[in-house]
């Protein structure tokens, strides 16, 4: 069995999410912890959903990084197991706080056909779960600092 890195992993995941067509319910609570822990920053925006976005986007190749506009930019990315499609996406963090309306990511999609890359649509479900893993990272990363 080989292992894959665990950024390879997670891009292998994001790549399988294209092709959803289902929608998920995210959970639009807020957590009633420390505010003041969840807007720990020495950055623009919240730090927890800063790296957890990088984390998340680590397998792709970075065209910009903001830390004080709360902004990731990615190159076009294509899995290898699927090399006639490929996405981008950007990661915008809208505020300080931890919280999931202040997070807004979207992503581009592209076709290979007859050898030229022709723009094709993005499931929406495949925007939430990249939303959702960032979420996720983000509130664990929180966990851990918090103790």
């Amino acid at each position: 069995m080989v292992r894959l890195p665990v950024s390879l992993s997670t891009g292998l995941l994001i790549a399988a999410l294209l092709p959803l067509a289902a929608c998920g319910g995210g959970s639009k609570e807020r957590p009633k912890a420390d505010l003041a822990a969840s807007k720990v920053t020495t950055i623009g925006v919240n730090a927890y959903l800063w790296r957890a976005s990088l984390d998340t986007l680590s397998f792709m190749p970075m065209v910009q990084t903001d830390s004080n506009g709360g902004v990731i930019v990615t190159d076009w990315y294509a899995n290898p197991n699927t090399p006639g499609e490929r996405m981008k996406v950007t990661v915008s963090i809208l505020d300080q706080d931890l919280r999931a309306d202040a997070l807004r990511v979207a992503a581009s999609r592209q076709v290979s056909q007859n050898g030229q890359w022709i723009n094709a649509p993005v499931q929406a479900a495949t925007v939430q779960k990249l939303e959702e893993i960032i979420l996720t990272k983000a509130r664990d990363l929180r966990r851990m600092a918090i103790g």
